[in-house]
């Protein structure tokens, strides 16, 4: 089988029930999508080589096959086809981060991207998988799509600043605070299901201009 067919080279390609071309706004969306799970594969990649993050690496796994689900269902062109993408995945990640929340020092002001290279790898998927919810937005003010896979984007990127922190915690690594930042952040508790008192993080503030990037990953 050959890897090319020339097919796309007078810039189109296809979709399940059509062809379009290459800058179409579902393209721009799975193929932003594409993007971020290959810098998921990298980050797990990153976190394989650490035992204290094989839990971490295995649920990159479990994302990746997750955005080629998300991937899939944005790729239909006429409706009617059944979804991959369901509402499970969207609870297991916040199950994921209610878990990490427990695993990483409280914080009071916006940190920058970093710490470590695994951090670092989170950070940069956060930054695109941000990305690709934007490019999905676009997707679905001109057509209809599955709604799970937006809710799913805009969770996931909650899910890599949680695990970003979690990596450079687990590294005996410290996050790097935001010299200008204000203290944005409070300490909440909470009752988890087995009435052990965990701990969340709740804006203190309004943030200026300046800092609503990391205010933004709380929606």
């Amino acid at each position: 089988m050959r890897l090319y067919t020339k097919t796309g080279d007078k810039g189109q390609t296809s979709l399940i029930g059509g062809r379009v071309r290459k800058d179409d706004v579902r393209v721009e969306a799975y193929g932003t999508i594409d993007e971020l799970n290959s810098f998921v594969g990298l980050a797990a990649a990153e976190a394989a080589k650490h035992i204290e993050l094989e839990t971490l690496a295995g649920q990159l796994m479990d994302i990746q096959q997750e955005l080629f689900d998300c991937g899939s269902d944005l790729a239909y062109a006429r409706e009617g086809h059944p979804f991959k993408m369901t509402g499970e995945p969207i609870l297991r990640l916040e199950a994921w981060i209610d878990v990490m929340l427990t695993e990483a020092p409280e914080i009071t002001r916006f940190i920058l991207p970093g710490g470590g290279v695994v951090s670092s790898h989170l950070h940069v998927c956060r930054t695109v998988c941000r990305r690709a919810e934007r490019r999905v937005v676009t997707l679905a003010s001109e057509h209809a799509i599955n709604g799970d896979a937006a809710i799913y984007l805009n969770r996931l990127s909650d899910y890599f600043f949680a695990a970003a922190r979690v990596a450079n915690a687990k590294l005996g690594l410290q996050d790097t605070e935001y010299v200008r930042s204000g203290e944005v952040f409070r300490s909440r508790r909470k009752k988890s299901a087995g009435n052990e008192a965990v701990s969340d993080a709740a804006p203190a503030a309004a943030p200026d201009a300046g800092n609503s990037l990391q205010d933004h990953e709380r929606e």
